[in-house]
């Protein structure tokens, strides 16, 4: 992957990303989100961010080598503090970490958000957390999907502000939008779930040192629900 050929993951991060929009990618690692959305004429200007040195360096030598040093700034910073005011901001991705890193990024972040941009999240797992986040901080989940990249599944979720909406805990739990569609992908995605969550059950009943019931009463009731939702598309396939 480079920015020239992006990874299927990004490319599909790539397509929420709003024509013309002035994007903050945080966590950018060699930066060739913006770059490559830069070099196509997809956005107007971008915001590079990294905490660490060793990915702001690659970041920034990416952005040199494809000569866009006035059009992106790539700078040094914790999570959203990468953004200024003057940046005028209109779309905020954050890819390849946890759902709870994102969550925590955007919270201690809040200072740096005006309401207006649109958030394109792409959380590795902990998407549950991630959905009550913004579902409690005033963001409508516009779009989502889940796509499959090797042998891993990856869920986007993009969001805006907007007036106040509430998930019920099956929604924030499999995504209010991918409960209505069930792709093939999502569907693949939840099999997979099931199958390790109930070897995790089997392999508790054996062992000798039991977790907390709340634990276990959360796994069972998971792996109910997602036997449940699966069951429930087989029979209305039929």
């Amino acid at each position: 992957m480079n920015e020239n050929t992006l990874s299927i993951r990004l490319e599909r991060v790539a397509a929420h990303v709003p024509a013309g929009a002035r994007l903050a990618d945080i966590g950018s690692d060699h930066g060739y989100l913006p770059v490559a959305l830069m070099r196509r004429g997809l956005i107007s200007a971008a915001v590079a961010g990294e905490v660490a040195s060793t990915p702001f360096h690659a970041a920034t030598r990416t952005v040199r080598d494809n000569d866009l040093l006035q059009r992106i700034s790539v700078r040094l910073a914790d999570g959203l503090a990468a953004i200024r005011p003057e940046d005028h901001i209109t779309a905020i991705s954050l890819c390849g970490m946890g759902g709870e890193t994102i969550r925590d990024i955007l919270d201690n972040g809040k200072a740096h958000l005006s309401g207006a941009e649109r958030l394109i999240l792409q959380p590795n797992g902990g998407e549950q957390p991630l959905r009550l986040w913004l579902m409690q901080n005033g963001y409508r989940i516009l779009n989502e999907e889940v796509l499959q990249e090797g042998r891993f599944h990856y869920e986007i979720i993009v969001a805006e502000r907007a007036e106040s909406v509430t998930y019920s805990e099956l929604e924030l739990y499999f995504g209010p939008l991918q409960m209505r569609t069930r792709s093939p992908a999502f569907l693949a995605k939840w099999q997979h779930k099931l199958r390790h969550k109930r070897k995790t059950l089997a392999q508790l009943a054996h062992a000798q040192q039991a977790l907390p019931d709340a634990k276990v009463q959360e796994l069972t009731q998971q792996a109910r629900w997602i036997s449940e939702l699966l069951a429930f598309d087989i029979l209305h396939a039929v």
